[in-house]
């Protein structure tokens, strides 16, 4: 039998590894830009173009490569960063592993110019799915300049699996946050399609992170700062009151390298405990210095992972350095009674014998409508001396019961009885209907086979989203302005995801329009939202359209409609009154599709009498 087990070619084994490192333009955009700082750049320049399908062109200034070294950073595994295996666990560069070169090359076409700076000329290679096409001495300024066209363009498969470009650019937008905010000390640039997203300056950590997530965060950012032995944890968490629903602003560096850690996360979220509004996430810039021989950052192929050797010492590190962080500015007690022990009350030593009831003084006879006569002295009462008034304060009762027998126009004439002053309770004003409100959350009424159970928030959002709907079919434009215009800004993906939908926006009626450097301005909203802060429905809406799956061109419309009712809609816990429910229960059996909510849960449904009567057996 002939032997089957053969080498795979160096093209093809690029390929499969590319696969491993090279998801997605973003990929290639952090691969490079962590190449470029471990270079010494001081200042990096990024373009993309078509999200970064038709060109990626990272440029920087830093230490440049000699003819050599350009040449043998295509291969793989070369690397100048490692010597020994024992290197793996000094590392503080960002790559290290030689991969990302030689896999962007195998799957692209790669041209790269490069110079040192005691050079005069420096070299210039064009590399086409790992096949050499040129090598030769170009003029060009210091430093490195990449330029990566037509990604997957022989990986087809790889290619057509690619989102639509405003996924992909939001993709390349997060990696420029993350390796932005974990150097400061770095210039960078972001230009899609020759419009600049982002253009740093050099700064420190709470100029960038205002710089990334706009002017609002500032005064709600936190700091941290605690130093210990084992880790030095610093940088910025955020007021709960600014806390979001999803997740967006919350970022941990380990030595100036951008990590996921659900544990730490756990230990964040419990130093918030009881001070978050519900179901929310607070925002948190946290880093961490560690000695690099106490983590494992060669775990996970991105290298976001990261493996601790005292996990648990820094988690109880991390939240005690978060919640002293929230004491120190007042946003939880300054004493913890479930932590700091007892509170001790002195007691008396002896019996209670000697303890007197304190005494208090009472004029029975003074009259607050006598007045003074000027010149005329007032001694005190002797009571012993006056019998008759004496007699009358044990008998005052009489007084009223006698007025109360003769008089026949009684006391509840004049003050209604407490029954009648008092407000209806809830169950008593839904006296003779049919529907009643249960914990603030669902609608019950009676039907003929049993119990009806309607979700009041998902009933809203099925009404609104039909609505929202009609408008879009019929481009019924019903726009209300705004009193007082209102401006936000938002962060650069936000912003870009804003843009993309605005004209669907002012179809439903959104007069939004842009006010240069990711900032907006509301004029108007649609007329059938009745209430919220335009503000806020424009952020929740964006929130829900980021985790809505799938092509936003497709059906970008109906999504942009879910998102926007979702985002309207009654929140659970609120109070409707009798009239609202009867509304909202008319407008639900009026949909199309009174069952389901836009996106496919159940409004309502129906408990049959028969249970009732089982359960109770």
């Amino acid at each position: 039998m002939p032997d089957i087990i053969q080498l795979l070619p160096d093209s093809v084994a690029n390929q499969i590894a590319a696969g491993e490192v090279i998801q997605r333009p973003a990929s290639v955009v952090k691969e490079l830009v962590e190449n470029a700082i471990d270079a010494g750049a001081t200042e990096i320049k990024v373009h993309i173009k078509d999200a970064g399908r038709t060109l990626i062109q990272i440029i920087d200034n830093g230490c440049g490569m000699s003819v050599t070294d350009a040449r043998m950073a295509f291969e793989r595994h070369a690397t100048s960063k490692i010597r020994s295996v024992n290197d793996i666990f000094a590392i503080r560069t960002m790559g290290f592993r030689g991969e990302a070169l030689a896999s962007i090359a195998a799957i692209a076409d790669v041209e790269m110019r490069t110079k040192q700076h005691d050079e005069e000329v420096g070299t210039f290679i064009h590399i086409s799915g790992s096949k050499v096409i040129a090598q030769e001495p170009v003029s060009c300024a210091n430093g490195t300049n990449f330029m990566i066209k037509n990604l997957f363009f022989n990986v087809p498969a790889r290619r057509k699996f690619l989102k639509p470009n405003t996924t992909e650019l939001k993709h390349i937008i997060s990696e420029m946050q993350r390796v932005a905010l974990a150097n400061p000390g770095i210039s960078f640039s972001l230009y899609n399609n020759q419009t600049p997203i982002y253009e740093l300056p050099a700064s420190n950590k709470r100029l960038r992170i205002v710089a990334i997530f706009g002017k609002s965060i500032n005064p709600s950012l936190i700091p941290v700062d605690t130093a210990t032995s084992l880790v030095k944890v610093s940088g910025f968490i955020g007021q709960p009151k600014q806390a979001r629903k999803t997740f967006g602003e919350q970022f941990f560096f380990v030595n100036n390298r951008y990590m996921k850690h659900p544990f730490f996360h756990k230990a964040v979220m419990q130093a918030y405990e009881k001070i978050l509004p519900p179901d929310t996430i607070p925002s948190y810039f946290i880093y961490f210095d560690v000695d690099p021989a106490e983590i494992d950052v060669n775990i996970h192929p991105t290298k976001t992972e990261i493996k601790f050797e005292n996990e648990a010492a820094i988690w109880q590190i991390l939240q005690a350095s978060v919640r002293e962080a929230l004491g120190k500015f007042n946003i939880v007690p300054s004493i913890d009674f479930d932590q700091a022990g007892s509170v001790e009350i002195p007691m008396p030593l002896k019996d209670f014998a000697d303890v007197k009831i304190p005494e208090i003084k009472v004029d029975p006879t003074y009259n607050p409508f006598v007045q003074k006569t000027p010149g005329r002295n007032y001694s005190p009462v002797n009571h012993a001396s006056r019998p008759s008034v004496d007699r009358n304060l044990e008998h005052w009762q009489k007084l009223y019961d006698d007025t109360a027998n003769s008089n026949p126009v009684s006391q509840a004439s004049f003050f209604p009885e407490p029954v009648q002053s008092e407000p209806a309770s809830r169950e008593d004003s839904f006296a003779g209907k049919n529907f009643i409100q249960f914990k603030n959350k669902y609608i019950l009424t009676p039907v003929k086979s049993g119990l009806m159970v309607i979700d009041q928030k998902r009933a809203h959002e099925r009404i609104l989203f039909e609505r929202f709907m009609q408008v879009l079919d019929n481009q019924e434009i019903a726009s209300q302005q705004q009193l007082f215009p209102e401006t936000f800004d938002l962060n650069a993906s936000d912003a870009t995801l804003l843009v993309s939908i605005l004209d669907d926006l002012k179809a439903l009626g959104f007069d939004i329009r842009e006010f240069g450097h990711n900032t907006f301005i509301i004029n108007g909203t649609p007329g059938m939202l009745s209430a919220g802060s335009p503000r806020e429905i424009i952020e929740s809406l964006l929130e829900e359209f980021k985790n809505s799956s799938g092509d936003l061109k497709e059906r970008a419309r109906e999504k942009v409609a879910v998102s926007l009712a979702k985002a309207s809609a009654i929140n659970y816990g609120q109070l409707l009154k009798p009239d609202e429910i009867s509304e909202l229960i008319d407008s639900l059996f009026a949909c199309q599709t009174p069952n389901f909510s836009p996106t496919g849960k159940k409004v309502l449904s129906i408990m049959p009498l028969d249970d009732f009567e089982r359960m109770l057996k």
